[in-house]
This record gives structure tokens, C-alpha cells and sequence, in this order.
């Protein structure tokens, strides 16, 4: 599946999109995404008429905190589609994927630049429960 015609068609029709979240991402976007979910992660699409107004990239994991972990990577809708419903429904139906995967929490990680985002977060009733701390390692 990792490289069937319309999962790439799917991918290249969501790149525009994502970026809008992670402009930073290097070239090569489809084979990016191909090894990120052939490891494990699923990719959730809203379009209209195959047009993708929303994306949720996710995956579930074990860990000490959380027990079983449904992680949302990047949730994003597009911005001409903001208040139109497309990311309440997307989190709503990651949600009851993850309740019905036995998940204990659903959790996701917002840049603190995201203002918008983060309201967005706590209307759906969400709350902070953490600082994330990350450190860039480089490679030699």
C-alpha cells in the first residue's frame, strides 16, 4: 500500500497542505511521507470533491505516562477553510479511532507561536499538561 497510485495521488494532493503547517519540510515530500507511515504512522484526509481541506497524521504508542498514546503529529486545515469545520470533525473522528483502538489519551504537540491553534485545542477540551523540551542533535 505504502506505494499504490492512489496513495500517491492522495500524498501529492495533501503536500500543499501540509505545508502550510511545516513549510521547513525538505523536497521529497511523498517518499517522506511512503517511510513515515510504512512506520507505523496513518494519515487521515477531509476533501470536498478531492479537494483536501484537512489532514491528520497520527499514531498510537505505549508509554509510561499515558499508557496506550494516540499522538497526533500535525493536524491541519486549510486556511481558506478556517470555522468551517473540517479540524473539529477531523479531531472528533481521531478521537473515536482512538477510543475504539483501547487508546487511554489522545495527545498532540502545538508550537508556542500557535495561538489560534491552541484555542482552537481548548474548545475541544484539551488541556496542557506538559512542557515539551526537545534538543536538535546533529549528525556527524
Amino acid at each position: 500500500m505504502a506505494d499504490s497510485p492512489d496513495l500517491i495521488r492522495w500524498l501529492e494532493g495533501a503536500e500543499p497542505l501540509h505545508r502550510m503547517l511545516r513549510p521547513q519540510m525538505e523536497a521529497g515530500y511523498v517518499s517522506k511521507m511512503q517511510r513515515i507511515l510504512g512506520e507505523g504512522a496513518h494519515l487521515a484526509l477531509v476533501h470536498q470533491s478531492g479537494v483536501i481541506r484537512a489532514l491528520a497524521m497520527f499514531r498510537a504508542f505505549h508509554n509510561t505516562w499515558n499508557g496506550y498514546r494516540f499522538y497526533i503529529d500535525d493536524l491541519v486545515t486549510d486556511d481558506s477553510q478556517r470555522s468551517a469545520g473540517h479540524g473539529h470533525f477531523l479531531i472528533s473522528w481521531c478521537e473515536d479511532l482512538a477510543r475504539g483502538w483501547g487508546c487511554t489519551a489522545l495527545t498532540l504537540e502545538s508550537g508556542v507561536q500557535r495561538g489560534a491553534a491552541h484555542r482552537f485545542y481548548f474548545r475541544e477540551r484539551m488541556t496542557v499538561e506538559a512542557f515539551s523540551f526537545i534538543k536538535t542533535i546533529t549528525q556527524p
